[in-house]
């Protein structure tokens, strides 16, 4: 990874000239479709209400068994029933996660490109496991370091950083 990394395009824009396109119409993809809807349902499907109607629903099912005679046939509805629901939900919270992973790094990104931190944190998510694992012994280091002065953590460290994280 290089020293210094260029400026995106986007980030040399002032914030009024990002602000200025917020409210424009953009041309929709079949992923921004699946994008707004898969925000809607994890809002809704995360709220108490998606709980309580969940509730709702079992407690019906079950009390729905005394009138099926506990069937093979009713017990199918609940297996059946739960077992799509979890299989779509599955894909649901990956792809919820997958986007507020990717915002909080590039929100990290920026405040690294910001600040005097060593841009070499920019990329951690390509490092090797021994690469975080050096970098968790170099932080468990400065946190006892800064325990026996009762100081603050030193956020500059003579430490070098791995050679290349790519």
């Amino acid at each position: 990874m290089a020293a210094s990394l260029k400026p995106l395009p986007e980030l040399s824009r002032s914030a009024a000239e990002r602000d200025r396109n917020v409210g424009e119409p953009r041309r929709s993809r079949p992923s921004d479709a699946f994008r707004r809807i898969a925000f809607a349902a994890s809002l809704w499907l995360g709220s108490h209400w998606a709980f309580l109607a969940a509730v709702v629903l079992v407690v019906g099912w079950a009390a729905t068994g005394p009138i099926f005679h506990y069937s093979e046939g009713w017990q199918l509805v609940i297996n059946t029933g739960t077992t799509v629901i979890t299989f779509l939900m599955v894909f649901l919270i990956q792809a919820t996660q997958n986007r507020d992973a990717k915002a909080i790094h590039l929100k990290l990104d920026e405040l690294i490109r910001a600040s005097e931190a060593r841009n070499v944190f920019a990329a951690l998510e390509n490092a090797t496991e021994d690469e975080l694992n050096r970098f968790q012994g170099e932080f468990e280091r400065l946190r006892r370091r800064a325990g026996e002065s009762n100081e603050d953590v030193v956020t500059k460290t003579p430490l070098d950083p791995p050679r290349s994280l790519e």
